[in-house]
C-alpha cells in the first residue's frame, strides 16, 4: 500500500511536469528574457516567498551569485528572505506584511526584477512586495499555483505570471523548482552558448 502510494507520487509529479512543459514553456521563456535583460543591463533580481518558497528564493539567488551548472561571471541577485535581523525588525516595528515590501522599496530600482513565489497566490507579504515593485517601476516574475489567487490579479502586462495548474502545494513547488532551474539554465545558455555536453560539475544541492 505504501509502496504504491510512493510510486503514485512520482507518477503524479511527472505527469504534471509533462503537462507544464507544453503549457508553461512560453511564459518561462518570457521570464528568462526579463531576468536576463535586467542583469545584463545593470539591474538585479530580488526574490522572496514564504516557507518552502523562501528556500527556493534563496537557492535561486545562490545560483545567480554563485553558479548554476557552469562557470560564468557573477550575476546580481538577492534573496529578501535571508536576513533574519531585517525580517524580524520589520515584523516587530511595523507589520509582518511589510517584511518584503520595505526591502523592495529600499533596494529596488527601475530595471530590476522582483521574483516572487506563492503556491496560493494569496500571501499578503508577497502581494505587498509586488505593490512596492510596481511603485519602483520594477517588473515582476510571479510563480503561483491553482488559479493564481489575488496576486495574479495584481500583475501588469509587463509582468510575467507562471501559474502551475494544480492545487496541491507539493506538486506546485516541484514545478516551481523546475521553472527556476529552467530560468537559470536559459540565462546561462544565452550568456555562454549551449554546452557541448551536459555537465554535473556543481556543488549546489
Amino acid at each position: 500500500m505504501l509502496l504504491q502510494r510512493i510510486q503514485q507520487q512520482f507518477i503524479d509529479s511527472a505527469d504534471l511536469k509533462y503537462q507544464c512543459a507544453q503549457s508553461l514553456a512560453p511564459v518561462v521563456e518570457a521570464a528568462t528574457h526579463a531576468v536576463l535583460a535586467s542583469v545584463t543591463g545593470g539591474g538585479k533580481v530580488l526574490s522572496c516567498g514564504n516557507g518552502a518558497s523562501a528556500a527556493a528564493a534563496q537557492q535561486f539567488a545562490a545560483s545567480f551569485v554563485g553558479r548554476y551548472e557552469r562557470e560564468r561571471p557573477e550575476l546580481a541577485a538577492f534573496s529578501l528572505t535571508a536576513d533574519t535581523a531585517v525580517l524580524t525588525a520589520i515584523a516587530n516595528d511595523f507589520d509582518a506584511r511589510a517584511i518584503y515590501a520595505r526591502q523592495v522599496r529600499a533596494l529596488g530600482h527601475a530595471g530590476d526584477v522582483l521574483l516572487v513565489l506563492s503556491t496560493t497566490g494569496n500571501s499578503a507579504n508577497v502581494m505587498a512586495a509586488v505593490e512596492a515593485a510596481h511603485e519602483r517601476d520594477m517588473s515582476v516574475v510571479a510563480l503561483t499555483g491553482a488559479r493564481g489567487g489575488r496576486l495574479g490579479q495584481m500583475l501588469r502586462d509587463t509582468d510575467v505570471h507562471i501559474c502551475v495548474p494544480h492545487d496541491t502545494p507539493a506538486r506546485i513547488l516541484e514545478v516551481h523548482h523546475m521553472v527556476l532551474h529552467c530560468i537559470c539554465d536559459g540565462v546561462d545558455a544565452q550568456l555562454l552558448g549551449l554546452p557541448d555536453t551536459p555537465t554535473n560539475d556543481t556543488e549546489n544541492t
